[in-house]
């Protein structure tokens, strides 16, 4: 993986996470509730923890293996994403709850991407 593909994944992710937060403080605040507000915040900070994330292992002269940077960013998909979905879906009265089991799944592959990190620390 190329350090020029992984810097621009992480601030890809980091703009639409900026975009998300935006969108949620202003826009929804009307429409949904406290906790789902709540729910969405954590989708945008994650999103955005990781996109820093690629940019720190985008920047660095580590080699960066392809398994990390692919466990964040399918991570990143996976949890956050289906996070809006829910989310949103659910503000429409039409939850799509087939993206239930998808969170955690996302959420694994962000702790394998930090494990990946650590065993290529040592």
């Amino acid at each position: 993986m190329t350090q020029h593909i992984i810097i621009a994944t992480g601030a890809l992710f980091g703009m639409l996470a900026v975009i998300f937060g935006a969108f949620g403080a202003h826009a929804l605040k009307k429409i949904l509730s406290t906790d789902q507000l709540h729910s969405f915040e954590v989708g945008v900070k994650y999103q955005m923890y990781h996109a820093i994330v690629l940019l720190a292992l985008g920047l660095s002269n580590t080699d960066v293996t392809s398994a990390t940077y692919w466990c964040f960013t399918i991570g990143i998909i996976l949890f956050s994403f289906s996070i809006y979905g829910l989310i949103l879906s659910d503000a429409k009265g039409k939850k799509l709850r087939f993206l239930g089991p998808v969170t955690p799944i996302g959420g694994l592959l962000l702790v394998v991407g930090w494990l990946l990190v650590l065993i290529h620390a040592f």
